[in-house]
């Protein structure tokens, strides 16, 4: 009875953090029961990862930049723009895969630099900056694709970054191996993680749970990894979609919560004047986190032109409001300084399952947009009344 009551106060405490697995596990159960188990099957739970996938990306870096307490309106369009000079490179050009990508996402670290100073060292507020960009970027988008409409790329090796699976090496009673060897290795890393973190709070005098809830929590989300793990593994296993957006998320997580970056960018989001006081550069920072937007913005852009083998005029259409609603969905807050990488991607498949979900059920597109209009919402709404309950 005291776990319960623990685990109901942790809950409770920290809701803002849990809220949105809630959320999601509570959509997930919905629309499996409304689809008679059709929502959770191992087809539309990999097409629904890979759909997620470009969104997952823009909004992890959609996450930083509203911590540090501005938006950027121009990812959408600058992903469709730099995905579309992609296919320019590999089909008109020639350029091989492995310089194609480097030189997408150099350029897409220009793009994320050039917001930064207009709006860190000019003083140009990040909205006004960023909807400039995006009417660039829409306006260059169709400049580079008038003539042909649609660029279509035959590069096999680069349309399997947005439709292709990692190899299976054998199959076991149906289920691909690696795979299944990718979701271990996944657990073990979650709990190494997990156990080195409270050691280190310990160690310091940090408060943490129990140790019963610990070994409760290590349980409950290892048992989600596996099940994840094996549905993928009985349709086509782990996409490379899904690869490169786990890859994403570890990497921004450690830098987010492992490292000197990652505790100034939350500093400078709770309050930008006492960061600064206190000595850490603000424009630096704010460079940095648009350098890095415009980074997975090209990242972005690639799995998308990717998936649809091609380039065309519509491509990075509402990407950017996408992205902002992924974020708030994953818990970001609207006045900055409060956001994880990893509730951005829950964010996205959140949106992502609505949207799922809605079309097997054979939802109209109309009620569609405004089902996902009250979640955005709701998400708000309930960020604003749990900071005036720790208030």
């Amino acid at each position: 009875m005291n776990l319960f009551n623990e685990a109901k106060s942790l809950v409770k405490v920290n809701i803002r953090d849990y809220g949105m697995y809630i959320a999601l596990i509570a959509i997930m159960l919905t629309f499996s029961v409304m689809t008679d188990g059709l929502f959770m099957s191992s087809r539309n739970i990999s097409n629904l990862l890979d759909s997620a996938g470009y969104i997952a990306v823009l909004a992890v870096g959609m996450t930083l930049v509203i911590v540090i307490r501005h938006i950027d309106l121009s990812v959408g369009f600058a992903a469709g723009f730099l995905g579309a000079i992609a296919a320019i490179l590999l089909t008109q050009m020639g350029m091989p895969i492995y310089i194609t990508i480097p030189i997408i996402l150099l350029l897409g670290i220009v793009v994320g630099l050039f917001n930064g100073v207009l709006v860190a060292s000019i003083g140009i507020p990040s909205f006004v900056a960023t909807l400039a960009g995006m009417l660039i970027f829409r306006g260059a988008l169709l400049q580079v694709t008038e003539k042909t409409g649609t660029i279509i790329i035959k590069d096999d090796n680069f349309n399997a970054i947005g439709n292709g699976f990692i190899p299976s090496l054998m199959q076991i009673n149906g289920l691909h191996l690696l795979s299944l060897l990718v979701g271990v290795v996944g657990i073990l890393f979650y709990i190494y993680s997990e156990i080195s973190t409270r050691k280190n709070k310990i160690h310091y005098q940090f408060e943490v749970v129990s140790r019963g809830i610990f070994i409760l929590k290590l349980a409950l989300v290892s048992s989600i990894i596996a099940y994840i793990t094996w549905i993928l593994a009985g349709y086509n296993g782990f996409s490379w979609t899904v690869v490169i957006m786990l890859v994403v998320v570890v990497i921004y997580h450690f830098l987010t919560t492992k490292t000197v970056l990652g505790r100034h960018i939350y500093a400078v989001g709770s309050n930008p004047e006492a960061a600064h006081l206190s000595g850490i550069n603000v424009k630096k920072i704010t460079y940095i986190v648009f350098g890095s937007m415009g980074m997975l913005a090209a990242l972005s852009g690639i799995l998308f032109t990717s998936r649809l083998q091609s380039a065309t005029t519509t491509a990075g259409t509402l990407f950017e409001l996408d992205a902002i609603a992924a974020a708030y969905v994953g818990g970001v807050s609207s006045a900055g300084g409060v956001g994880k990488v990893t509730g951005a991607i829950i964010g996205a498949v959140v949106m992502a399952s609505l949207s799922s979900g809605m079309n097997l059920l054979g939802v109209g597109i109309s009620y569609q947009y405004m089902i996902r209009g009250g979640v955005l919402a709701g998400a708000v709404i309930f960020d604003v009344m749990t900071r005036k309950q720790r208030g």
